[in-house]
């Protein structure tokens, strides 16, 4: 994993696990859910290419898109089964992992997976248009600032460098998330996952995220549901006491 900066919160040697971060972010905010958690999991984490503290996405002509990418550095960390929480396209990786190996998963929390493909929207089809066409015409922050205005909550008044450059990451996720291209919602697929699944979401989130988790939580064999008071879509980050509660309540049921 050259050029991949790794992330670690000591617990549990017995109850390894691993948590997955959003676009435009780092795997540092896990932080504050391992404290609240109290060491019940050895946790790990590591920031996606092109975030945090990781190398940028440099693909050459062969690579993987960006989520195989990810999702192959994720498996990586598998050496028995996990406990796996993921956020955002964290989530829909997490997902991912658990539809190709449910033997690897002990639990599954899905924090706001955005798996477009699973709840056709058109409202996020026409946020789609509206980003892709700035691209297009080079109107990086435009775009950039169109995305974190319904995902990534308060704007700095200058956007950085990094946040430029992954939006162009975000787009190149277009066609897992909205056309399933790693077929994650394949026949059988998210029913072969026996681990309990907690799916949790913002009150205060997108609808299309809250279809999303419908949709999916009627395929799932054993899944509970929670939706968090006064919360959007970044909760990992603005209600971590809450959420590492409802993982707690997922790790008793696995």
């Amino acid at each position: 994993m050259s050029g991949i900066h790794l992330r670690h919160w000591p617990g549990d040697e017995d109850r390894p696990g691993l948590a997955l971060h959003c676009m435009m972010a780092s795997g540092s905010y896990w932080g504050p859910v391992a404290q609240a958690l109290g060491g019940r999991l050895d946790l790990r984490g590591f920031d996606m290419p092109g975030h945090g503290r990781s190398d940028p996405w440099t693909p050459a002509e062969g690579d993987p898109d960006f989520h195989t990418a990810v999702t192959r550095i994720a498996a990586s960390f598998i050496q028995r089964p996990l406990d796996i929480m993921g956020h955002s396209i964290g989530a829909t990786v997490a997902l991912r992992i658990a539809v190709a190996a449910p033997e690897a998963v002990r639990s599954l929390t899905l924090v706001e997976p955005v798996l477009f493909a699973a709840a056709p929207s058109p409202e996020q089809d026409a946020r789609d248009a509206e980003m892709a066409a700035m691209l297009e015409r080079g109107d990086i922050e435009g775009a950039a600032r169109s995305f974190l205005s319904v995902w990534g909550g308060p704007q700095p008044d200058a956007l950085p460098d990094p946040i430029r450059d992954q939006i162009a990451l975000v787009a190149d996720t277009g066609d897992t998330l909205r056309n399933d291209a790693a077929r994650i919602l394949r026949d059988g697929g998210l029913e072969s996952i026996d681990a309990p699944v907690m799916i949790v979401t913002g009150n205060d989130s997108p609808t299309v995220v809250h279809d999303i988790a419908d949709a999916l939580a009627a395929r799932l064999q054993d899944v509970g549901r929670a939706s968090v008071p006064g919360a959007g879509h970044m909760l990992p980050i603005t209600h971590p006491d809450q959420l590492a509660g409802l993982i707690d309540v997922n790790l008793d049921r696995a």
